[in-house]
């Protein structure tokens, strides 16, 4: 799946992660682009003090991304219009209520955890917007509403939002940020109102600082969203049970990775740590769940201390299998919605608190604030001061005494858990490199079968190609769901970055023009994410010229080689520079973090031209490598593996540092018939041809009869030139 980018704590929030096109990732994600609008990975479900919280044509060619203006008129007065007319309507009819008494609302696409995929109750953004991609920001004033998306959506925006909505293409030159327009659209002195629990701490600051310059104030309203109030069927809050994620894939027991992050505690002069993004959780406790779809994770918040652990947690998801786990890692339970009611007594209690506020949300961190506050007035205004002065790990030879004399106070720091969890261990890698191998036989057998359909002219419209390939997926040993939404594309549509297509105006797949696939899978071992592109009759001159240029991209990132510690961004040239030769390039990432048997879009690592992320790449992380080309109205190009970072024996070591390469994980046949070889240099043609007899040497054993025949074909050497 195109990348999701991953950005500084700034700008990631506001600007998910996850991902290149992604982070669907970054995730992750990244970029400054618009600083409301998140792309990518993180949702409460509940409150304290409230319980709200938890057409195609016979060639099957249609040209379905038009010009907005004509989409826009179109829906002129269609029912759909009108119900999101309505929408607007109420939410305003909000603004003058006497507990709100706001002039603007923002609403972010995440949940309370900055999620990238939320359960469906948290779709707020989506329900008020009818725009479904998964990343963007909504603005509504008492006049205007406009929705912030970044190039993966441009298309899809203009086709999904009604005539009252004004698109900003974010990153385009001209287009404002969120802020800078709400400071232009609105008279000095006015009130703009958030959801405290839906934007992380930094994000909500920025907000606060940029509209300050017109004297707007910031309102965070967290005993309701405004949203909610006027979602009148909103679905229910999910209730599924969580499972524990075996020992054998996991590598590492719970009670050894809580001693990790206790050492780091400690290291940090601090009595306590919240972790709120769900991948984290999930991963430190070796447990997973199924409250998103695509992502194995369950709404929670965990709390670590130097003695303990509480989950934070829904109990009917806990069964007894789950509890017993707990225990034996010295886990205790609390009811999710309790997370703030325990944020205060710990500050009343004097502890020093660590917190990712690039992640963790503007309520929690505003209540642990206030509470800090209220016990220096209580104790006397030097107490925070002596714990600031506080360093050292024999702080916590006697913790009690210290908090008596210090007093409560935060710590403002990135999570330990997020390059831990990146850098995978033994276990998590082998049962990669396993589901990646069992996703390529279920790949091979759909790409066999469907070669033979459309050669037989089967009508298989671009959703049925879909089902048909999640089919094929259910019968590999492990599988569990999807890694996120198929992305079927043909013609046109595949030019729609991140195009979902519908059984009501989905197109028919045929011989006349490219189709591009972006899948992958989540498995109980591993999760996968595959883009291939293929044409099923005669490519152009042009097509085959683009897709050999987006491959040659592909094949420069595949071989780099680096030294240790480079960032992700330093190598996105490499993908991009055979397109640049020509004046062409492509909107999105190229590389986003990809989780264990986790989110398919994982930070903080990535590979894009945006330069927020210094993350490191480091021996153990997983990236994708996605280089494409997109034409509008057109065809879309992309070429996705994921690559493990390694260490690369060289005959010298400049400076005595260690230098990187990459390990293919993915074993799936890349299109010979799109590939003008004249335009390949020799290594580029043995790398090719290298991979297939790799593709060949893995996969052929785990196929039988056609299929088996089909990878044999697909996998035969491109003649040197």
């Amino acid at each position: 799946m195109e990348a999701a980018h991953f950005s500084p704590p700034l700008s990631s929030l506001l600007s998910r992660p996850h991902s290149p096109l992604p982070p669907r990732s970054l995730r992750f994600l990244s970029i400054p682009l618009s600083f409301l609008t998140r792309l990518s990975p993180r949702g409460g479900a509940r409150r304290a003090s409230q319980s709200r919280r938890i057409s195609s044509s016979a060639a099957g060619d249609p040209i379905v991304a038009r010009p907005s203006k004509e989409l826009r008129k179109e829906r002129n007065g269609s029912s759909a219009a009108a119900a999101e007319d309505e929408k607007l309507r109420a939410l305003r009819q909000l603004f003058s209520r006497s507990d709100v008494g706001i002039d603007a609302y923002i609403i972010p696409s995440q949940d309370a955890h900055q999620s990238e995929f939320i359960a469906e109750c948290f779709m707020r953004r989506p329900y008020i917007t009818g725009f479904t991609g998964s990343a963007g920001t909504a603005v509504v004033t008492k006049e205007k509403a406009a929705l912030w998306t970044d190039g993966r959506y441009f298309l899809q925006a203009e086709k999904q939002l009604g005539r009252d909505w004004i698109l900003m293409r974010s990153g385009n030159h001209g287009v404002p940020t969120t802020t800078e327009w709400l400071n232009d659209v609105l008279t000095p002195g006015c009130r703009i109102g958030i959801d405290p629990f839906l934007f992380s701490f930094d994000a909500a600051e920025e907000l606060k600082e940029a509209i300050s310059k017109k004297n707007h104030e910031l309102i965070l309203m967290k005993d309701f969203n405004l949203v909610d109030e006027i979602w009148k069927e909103r679905p229910k809050a999910p209730s599924k049970p969580i499972r524990v994620h075996d020992i054998k894939y996991a590598g590492v027991d719970v009670s050894s990775k809580l001693s990790f992050l206790r050492s780091e505690i400690i290291d940090n002069g601090c009595t306590a740590i919240v972790i709120s993004m769900l991948d984290e959780v999930a991963w430190l406790l070796n447990m997973r769940g199924n409250d998103v779809p695509h992502s194995p994770v369950f709404y929670s918040y965990l709390l670590v201390d130097i003695t303990g652990a509480t989950l934070f947690v829904d109990d009917n998801k806990v069964t007894a299998e789950v509890l017993n786990h707990l225990t034996n890692a010295g886990v205790e339970l609390k009811p999710y919605e309790a997370i703030l009611s325990e944020i205060e007594s710990l500050a009343a209690n004097g502890a020093k608190l660590w917190l990712d506020t690039s992640s963790v949300n503007a309520a929690i961190v505003s209540i642990f604030r206030s509470a800090c506050d209220k016990f220096a007035a209580k104790h006397g205004n030097n107490t925070r001061k002596q714990v600031n002065n506080e360093s050292s790990p024999a702080l916590f030879s006697n913790m009690n005494k210290s908090i008596r004399n210090g007093g409560p106070n935060g710590l403002y720091k990135v999570s330990p858990v997020a390059i831990a969890k990146a850098v995978k261990n033994k276990a998590e890698i082998e049962g990669m490199k396993g589901s990646h191998l069992r996703d390529a036989a279920a790949l091979s057998e759909f790409w066999c079968w469907m070669e033979q359909a459309v050669l037989e002219n089967v009508e298989l419209t671009e959703v049925e190609v879909a089902d048909k390939l999640l089919e094929f997926r259910k019968k590999q040993e492990g599988f569990i769901e999807t890694s996120f939404d198929t992305i079927s594309g043909y013609g046109a549509n595949g030019a729609i970055i991140h195009y979902q297509a519908t059984p009501e105006s989905c197109s028919v797949v045929g011989h006349k023009n490219l189709f591009l696939l972006d899948s992958g899978g989540q498995y109980i071992d591993g999760t996968t994410d595959i883009t291939r592109t293929v044409h099923f009759g005669e490519p152009s001159s042009w097509q085959k010229e683009c897709f050999t240029r987006v491959l040659q991209g592909h094949i420069a990132l595949d071989q780099a080689i680096f030294p240790e510690r480079t960032p992700g961004f330093v190598l996105d040239v490499l993908a991009r520079s055979s397109l640049w030769k020509i004046g062409l390039d492509y909107r999105h990432g190229t590389g986003h973090g990809v989780g264990a048997a986790l989110n398919v879009h994982e930070g903080p690592q990535g590979i894009s031209f945006r330069y927020g992320n210094l993350t490191a790449l480091q021996k153990g992380m997983i990236v994708s490598n996605e280089p494409g080309y997109y034409e509008d109205n057109s065809f879309g190009i992309r070429i996705e593996n994921l690559l493990l970072v390694k260490e690369v024996d060289l005959p010298n070591s400049y400076g005595g540092i260690s230098y990187l390469g990459f390990e293919k994980l993915t074993f799936v046949p890349i299109e010979n018939n799109l590939v003008d070889s004249s335009l390949l240099s020799p290594m580029e043609i043995k790398w090719l041809n290298d991979y297939h007899s790799q593709v060949w040497e893995k996969v052929s054993s785990l196929l039988n009869g056609a299929a088996r025949d089909w990878l044999w074909r697909k996998t035969r050497p491109l003649p040197q030139n």
